[in-house]
């Protein structure tokens, strides 16, 4: 960690504020966001923590809002490093579970940053939101494409992180109603229950080629009311070449 000392005679003179300053008033703003009662931190005792003035903060990162901003993507940054740290198995399923729950416990383990990352927010960036949406849709993409997801991929990437997000932010809140395994466990098995589906059997492990062979029989069979002549032949055309391949 940078020595405050040692960032304060830095910045003094500097036009452009060094990364190493950057970082020291992002952990200042972490660790004041941590000890606050009401979940918010004033840049003045940011600056005070690393023993800068207000305009090195506000060189580096506009106003308090793009603080808090920057610091809600450190926690996507650390939030993506531990996703990397779970290695994905031969069952996306299994790891879809895996996941829901490593999201738990991320969040007790860091609920003062989660709270940033999730909380709505006047003019707020959701650059870590939307980052935590699509690794997300990484795993659920997986899901498909071994033929168990029941619903469009978007929309159950939604469904899961508004499930995941919302009972966390209340265990953040109520531990005592909110906190036993089995609630967690309980509403995970209601949502996935819902958008997923057992694969049929045979298309666990089925090359693209079967799958577009498949797809483009069940379309020459019942063609798609919701796509017009042209789209379903171009699509046709797309199945086919698909299945040529190997």
């Amino acid at each position: 960690m940078v020595r405050i000392t040692d960032v304060k005679s830095y910045a003094e003179g500097m036009a452009h504020p060094s990364a190493e300053i950057r970082t020291a008033l992002l952990e200042a703003a972490e660790q004041l966001l941590v000890a606050s009662e009401d979940s918010d931190v004033s840049t003045r005792a940011v600056c005070d923590r690393v023993g800068v003035g207000q305009p090195v903060l506000y060189r580096i990162f506009g106003d308090k809002q793009g603080l808090l901003d920057a610091l809600a993507e450190v926690g996507l940054e650390r939030y993506a490093a531990r996703k990397a740290e779970l290695d994905a198995t031969a069952d996306p399923i299994a790891d879809l579970r895996r996941g829901w729950t490593d999201h738990m416990a991320f969040a007790a383990e860091n609920p003062a940053i989660y709270r940033l990352m999730f909380s709505p927010r006047p003019g707020v960036a959701l650059r870590a939101r939307d980052g935590v949406l699509e690794l997300l849709k990484g795993g659920l993409r997986r899901v498909a494409a071994m033929g168990a997801l029941r619903h469009d991929l978007d929309e159950s990437a939604a469904m899961i992180l508004s499930a995941n997000v919302g009972l966390a932010m209340n265990r953040i809140t109520q531990p005592e109603v909110y906190d036993p395994p089995g609630v967690s466990a309980a509403l995970r098995d209601a949502i996935f229950d819902r958008i997923l589906v057992e694969p049929a059997e045979g298309t666990r492990d089925a090359s693209i080629a079967v799958v577009s062979r498949q797809l483009a029989a069940q379309i020459e069979t019942t063609p798609p009311a919701e796509l017009a002549v042209e789209e379903s032949a171009l699509l046709d055309v797309w199945l086919k070449r698909l299945s040529r391949s190997s």
